[in-house]
């Protein structure tokens, strides 16, 4: 995949969803993962974290949104139903993005608002539990920017899978490298 990101969650309560987050970061190759705010027993998180995504991702808490820290050129982009933002289907992921979502039973602070590049919204009739939407964003994420593997094959016309491979590496020459014994 293209670029790096990472994801977190503002205020969060429940050790379960943020496990559950930390899990799928781990699996769709998040480069890191944060907490602003968290009211959740960190250690207690780990639980519901099968993956292990502790031992093998960065972790940053924050205590406030003051102390948040991004990389030069990385772009905050926030996750909330409110009227303004971006429907994700129509969402170009920034090369160097860090998401953010909200609370269980509440949504993002004016003041990580401010501090976003982009909101994007989830097409829904209602909210969904924090690691489900996290989860979306990442796959839409890998979609649009490529997986481990390369880009995918395009979709077909009809249901069923793709009729083409993917598309073939087209920017310069591959070359081996082989060393010598």
């Amino acid at each position: 995949m293209r670029g790096y990101f990472s994801i977190g969650v503002e205020g969060i309560s429940k050790e379960g969803n943020v496990g559950n987050l930390v899990r799928s970061a781990h699996a769709f190759g998040a480069s890191s993962f944060f907490t602003i705010t968290p009211n959740i027993d960190i250690q207690a998180m780990r639980i519901s974290d099968t993956s292990g995504a502790f031992d093998h991702i960065p972790y940053y808490q924050y205590e406030n949104v003051e102390e948040m820290s991004l990389p030069k050129g990385c772009q905050l982009v926030g996750i909330e139903l409110i009227e303004d933002s971006i429907l994700l289907p129509s969402f170009c992921h920034p090369l160097r993005a860090a998401y953010v979502l909200g609370p269980e039973m509440g949504n993002l602070s004016p003041e990580i608002l401010e501090y976003c590049a982009f909101t994007v919204k989830i097409p829904m009739k209602f909210c969904v539990n924090v690691g489900v939407a996290g989860a979306l964003v990442m796959y839409d994420r890998m979609l649009s920017m490529g997986g481990p593997e390369g880009r995918f094959a395009e979709r077909p016309a009809r249901a069923g899978g793709p009729v083409a491979p993917p598309p073939q590496h087209t920017q310069g020459l591959r070359r081996l490298i082989r060393s010598e014994k």
